[in-house]
């Protein structure tokens, strides 16, 4: 029997508020079962009641509690954090720290969801200062963790190492592989290429016995290819790789469409080859990997596109439901504990830890 779990939900984030979020959950309820999951939904009751009852889904599985207070989608986040409390957002966020929920999920606002995060439920670990945002990428073997993919801009040799931790934790809890291995994203494979951070995060996961499988450097082909299972990078590289992949992708996906209708051939061509075609669209479907998790924290939150559709919405909630569930927190904390006196050692002795040239 699977461990019960609640989930609390920001009913009115995204670009559709209830009636995607209430058609999410129908739809994780559908396709995983649902045992044992539990939803607390944050907003207003009316609007949420009314997705309820056209969704057919009853009291026992899905709360109600009432705020008409909503963070817009544009806010900025310190406005949120100043004028946020007893939001929807905020709401399902503290009902995480209060103990009353197992993780929280969100299509709203990226930056209030982040600062609110922060503000209330705080980092994991002293040293960490902002939490990093992971993508599911889908790839020829399966699915790379690829993080950060937007929240750190700049990201010291520390601070890839942490999101190595975190990202291995995590693709372990969600993707179910035993032991993930884990590249660090560079302009080459070579011990000499990338910058100083990168090379002396490349040393730190070599010689630093985190027990972590570490594969060495990995370049932007490699993502693709499913060469290594977590991709580490900063939030700038990351979120370029990250835009410019789904921009390729609707590129493709347009062009294919086009080549597919140009003319009574093609037309019967693709009548031919629908399964297949059918098959590729599912593996390219965003939202099949929809819902980014803020590593870091001190609880569970996943972030949803804010244009989801049921689907993705469901899917961003098969997420939080397997982290909820999953040693992951008790794995991130030891790892993290590890780098804290890898780091500590380093300082006192540098002579011993020369940095790979």
């Amino acid at each position: 029997m699977p461990s019960p779990v609640t989930i609390s939900l920001d009913a009115m984030g995204g670009d559709h508020g209830p009636s995607i979020v209430v058609a999410g959950v129908r739809d994780y309820i559908r396709r995983y079962g649902g045992e044992g999951v539990r939803f607390v939904l944050h907003g207003d009751q009316q609007a949420i009641s009314r997705e309820l009852t056209r969704c057919r889904l009853s009291a026992e599985v899905c709360e109600v509690r009432h705020t008409d207070k909503v963070v817009a989608m544009d806010e900025k986040p310190a406005q949120a954090m100043r004028r946020g409390k007893g939001s929807s957002l905020w709401n399902a966020i503290e009902q995480v720290k209060a103990g009353e929920a197992g993780a929280v999920v969100s299509a709203g606002n990226t930056g209030a969801l982040m600062a609110i995060s922060k503000l209330i439920l705080r980092m994991s670990a002293p040293g960490l200062e902002r939490p990093a945002i992971v993508a599911s990428w889908p790839t020829f073997r399966g699915v790379t963790a690829v993080l950060d993919v937007g929240a750190n801009i700049d990201s010291d040799a520390e601070q890839l190492v942490e999101f190595a931790i975190m990202g291995e934790a995590f693709q372990s809890a969600v993707h179910g592989v035993e032991r993930p291995t884990v590249g660090l994203l560079n302009v080459g494979s070579e011990d000499m290429k990338g910058h100083e951070e990168v090379r002396e995060a490349h040393r730190l996961l070599r010689e630093g016995a985190f027990g972590i499988a570490y594969h060495g450097f990995v370049e932007g082909d490699d993502i693709a290819k499913g060469t290594v299972d977590v991709v580490v990078t900063d939030g700038f590289t990351g979120n370029i790789a990250l835009k410019t992949a789904e921009g390729t992708a609707r590129f493709v996906g347009a062009l294919l469409k086009e080549a597919l209708t140009s003319g009574l051939q093609s037309k019967i061509g693709a009548l031919i080859a629908y399964p297949a075609l059918r098959k590729m669209r599912r593996r390219m479907d965003p939202s099949a990997v929809n819902g980014g998790p803020l590593l870091g924290l001190n609880g569970i939150v996943v972030k949803s596109h804010g244009g989801a559709d049921a689907a993705g919405f469901g899917n961003a909630i098969r997420i939080a439901v397997d982290l909820a569930r999953s040693d992951y927190m008790t794995k991130v904390s030891a790892g993290l504990q590890r780098l804290g006196s890898v780091v500590e050692q380093t300082r006192a002795h540098p002579e011993s830890s020369e940095t790979v040239q």
